[in-house]
């Protein structure tokens, strides 16, 4: 096999994966908060303790994956067309 052809495939492969990933799981957890839904803070003793909520995800702890996002987006465009 080619390096163009093992590239391509690899790239092919790794574009379904995610696909896939966001068929299956169209949420993912928030890069600000790792999924918490708040900041940790800590008390003067060092203990951590529930601090204010997330403003990214708004105290959900999530978020929509990217591809799940222009899926959406292309959906909403056809749908909107063809009407």
């Amino acid at each position: 096999m080619t390096p163009f052809l093992a590239a391509s495939a690899l790239l092919l492969a790794i574009t379904l994966g995610y696909i896939a990933l966001c068929a299956a799981s169209p949420f993912g957890n928030c890069r600000k908060c790792n999924g918490l839904g708040f900041a940790l803070t800590t008390d003067r003793k060092g203990k951590p303790k529930r601090g204010k909520p997330c403003r990214r995800c708004k105290g959900h702890g999530i978020r929509i994956r990217v591809g799940r996002h222009l899926f959406n987006i292309a959906a909403r465009l056809h749908r909107d067309g063809t009407r």
